[in-house]
């Protein structure tokens, strides 16, 4: 089964899609994690995304959409894959299609986890950070003792990421760039929507009854 996992920030598609993955044992494909991979291993396509990524800059689409290709060519992919948080813009969608088309991969399903934008600041600007590796929610998971780590003891902190400020031009961002992609997909006859609000293991079981249709 040929997957794409889709949502704004802070609707849990890396949560999701790592129960997923295990699940049917098939590959969670994330860009950060090629990216990271390819950077740490030297590869020609690494050595140019780390130019960019050097720099503060984003790493070109036909940079970034090699390394995707390279990657679902890899053997642990022939049973199928499941990508997480890309495409991320009309011209990606439309590069992928063509990649995906030449080497007999094309999508199943494109499966959308809706949450409105409220809530999904209310997640983000709720999460709290320690620098020990531990993380915590101030309503969802919070430390035995408020502001302190339960593992090290130290003081939590609240990354610039997840400021709402910064939550919302983040939002905004992906309704302005990402958003269309639900269109384009609809009008591919490969999107499918589910709510993405409710609790972790409600959202799952929804996307499982999905991805059953392609076992």
């Amino acid at each position: 089964m040929n997957i794409a996992l889709f949502g704004p920030p802070g609707a849990g598609k890396g949560t999701q899609a790592k129960e997923l993955s295990k699940h049917y044992t098939i590959p969670h494909i994330s860009t950060g994690d090629i990216l990271r991979a390819n950077v740490r291993d030297g590869t020609e396509l690494g050595i140019k995304a780390k130019e960019y990524m050097d720099k503060g800059e984003l790493v070109p689409d036909e940079v970034l959409i090699g390394l995707i290709r390279n990657r679902l060519t890899e053997p642990d992919c022939e049973t199928g894959y499941l990508l997480d948080g890309y495409p991320r813009t009309i011209p990606q969608a439309d590069a992928l299609t063509g990649i995906l088309n030449e080497i007999n991969k094309p999508l199943d399903s494109v499966i959308n986890m809706g949450v409105g934008d409220e809530e999904l600041v209310k997640r983000l600007s709720g999460r709290r950070s320690c620098t020990c590796g531990e993380s915590y929610h101030v309503m969802f998971n919070p430390p035995k003792q408020e502001g302190i780590c339960n593992a090290c003891g130290s003081e939590l902190y609240q990354r610039d990421d997840d400021k709402e400020e910064v939550i919302r031009q983040r939002l905004a961002v992906y309704n302005d760039k990402t958003k269309p992609l639900i269109e384009y997909y609809d009008n591919a006859g490969l999107l499918v929507n589910v709510d993405g609000a409710g609790l972790v293991d409600s959202v799952l079981a929804d996307i499982c009854k999905i991805m059953d249709q392609y076992k």
